[in-house]
């Protein structure tokens, strides 16, 4: 074969490819698959599913009601077993719950008894750490997050929007090494909910943490990710990867962007394709 590259070009191009045959992805799923007893028979919820995360990339995943993406993120966070594959973190495989994986559910399920920064503190409490030490941390992140001045105040008190974001919070108190957020904002409010869009993009280009975000929205997976995976009705694989060059930090008016509409009705369009849609 030819190579019309010159040869700087052609220098640097293997360089990178070398540069990112050494580098281990955040996160690694290798032909996994899932599945559950059912009256009749076995009903498979996900099926040879392969994707890597690069560290510090921000991937959102796509995909109808009940095509397994909520079982997926179990499978990440060591909560459920594969019947198939292998998932890693950082080159280890997730065998079961580990202290470097923070997850942020749908509800922010705080504890009513424990003030803001009591709940931040959850995870430290629970792993045993150094309360003292992880204090200044938490109160960091409750800056981070606008809610510098609720530190003591209890979630009755505050909005959704807000109890979410302790909820960001409380899962990155611990510093992992990857954020799963399983659709987190989808019982919000539109405008609340695209605040909290905004709220977790300034959040991400601060820390940079690597982060595996399920939505049922595909514009929200367009405002937000780098990459995104678009996933097939059950059983769930990988149909398709979409890139999103659309510069950062976004505004709620790139929206409007023609490469943002465009982005977004190309994968709308694999939904009509099949008979399905996402919001």
């Amino acid at each position: 074969m030819t190579l019309t590259l010159d040869p700087i070009r052609s220098l640097v191009a293997l360089t990178e490819n070398e540069s990112r045959s050494n580098t281990v992805d955040a996160i690694s799923v290798c032909e996994l698959s899932k599945g559950y007893p059912g009256r009749e028979g076995r009903m498979n919820a996900l099926q040879e599913i392969s994707f890597t995360v690069r560290e510090g990339e921000f991937v959102a995943i796509v995909g109808p009601s009940g095509c397994g993406k909520s079982t997926l993120l179990k499978i990440l966070s060591g909560l459920l077993s594969p019947c198939k594959g292998e998932v890693c973190l950082r080159g280890t495989p997730i065998n079961g719950p580990r202290r470097d994986i923070g997850v942020v559910f749908q509800s922010p399920v705080l504890l009513p008894w424990r003030s803001v920064l009591e709940n931040v503190l959850l995870p430290i409490d629970v792993q045993r750490l150094p309360g003292d030490s992880h204090r200044k941390s938490a109160l960091d992140l409750l800056n981070l997050v606008g809610l510098q001045d609720f530190a003591h105040c209890y979630p009755r008190e505050l909005s959704g929007g807000m109890q979410q974001r302790v909820a960001i919070a409380r899962a990155l108190v611990h510093d992992p090494a990857m954020l799963l957020m399983d659709e987190p904002f989808g019982a919000l409010d539109a405008m609340t909910r695209e605040q909290m869009n905004l709220e977790l993009q300034r959040i991400w280009l601060e820390r940079k943490k690597t982060i595996l975000f399920i939505t049922h929205s595909i514009p929200e997976a367009v405002f937000l990710a780098d990459r995104v995976l678009v996933m097939t009705p059950r059983p769930g694989r990988i149909t398709d990867v979409a890139s999103v060059t659309i510069p950062r930090p976004r505004r709620l008016e790139s929206m409007n962007l023609p490469e943002f509409c465009a982005a977004v009705s190309s994968i709308r369009a694999q939904f009509h394709a099949k008979g399905t849609l996402d919001a």
